[in-house]
């Protein structure tokens, strides 16, 4: 089983409301071969809701309790985002998932690249909370940006 971002499928989760539909994701989910998750509603967040950026920093070191997930008016959503990734890994250990496909530059989902947290567009190397927390546990992350590379494997 692949776990996929909601948003991918064309859920209206993420935080302004909208959706980031993949069509290649979502004929995973028709297939019955992928199950959506969003990490940031499995942690309590409200959809809508302000945007979240790790406070420059990673995922990696907000799992390590050294970084904070902050919107731009300040406001402290680390332990959401913290509880989201550990009920998506729940998710993904009940499912066997073994591989992810994420939102790319999410401060939950990203992969390699993530927004530096100065909600300026800019980005910095590194992955969101709950990716990092996949990768750590043995799970293959990809995003909707290398779908291809993923159905290739």
């Amino acid at each position: 089983m692949i776990l996929v971002s909601a948003c991918l499928c064309g859920v209206n989760c993420k935080y302004n409301g909208g959706n980031n539909l993949n069509t290649k994701v979502l004929e995973l989910l028709k297939q019955g071969k992928a199950i959506p998750v969003c990490p940031e509603q499995l942690g309590g967040q409200s959809t809508p809701r302000p945007a979240h950026e790790i406070n420059n920093s990673t995922g990696a070191e907000v799992l390590d309790g050294k970084a904070r997930i902050v919107g731009p008016e300040g406001d402290d959503a680390t332990a959401e985002f913290l509880k989201g990734a550990y009920e998506t890994l729940k998710i993904a250990k009940e499912c066997e998932a073994k591989v992810a496909i994420l939102k790319a530059r999410s401060p939950s989902c990203g992969y390699g690249k993530i927004y530096d947290g100065t909600f300026t567009g800019n980005k910095i190397d590194g992955n969101g909370v709950t990716a990092e927390l996949l990768s750590r546990n043995g799970i293959t992350i990809y995003t909707e940006e290398d779908v291809k590379a993923y159905e290739r494997k």
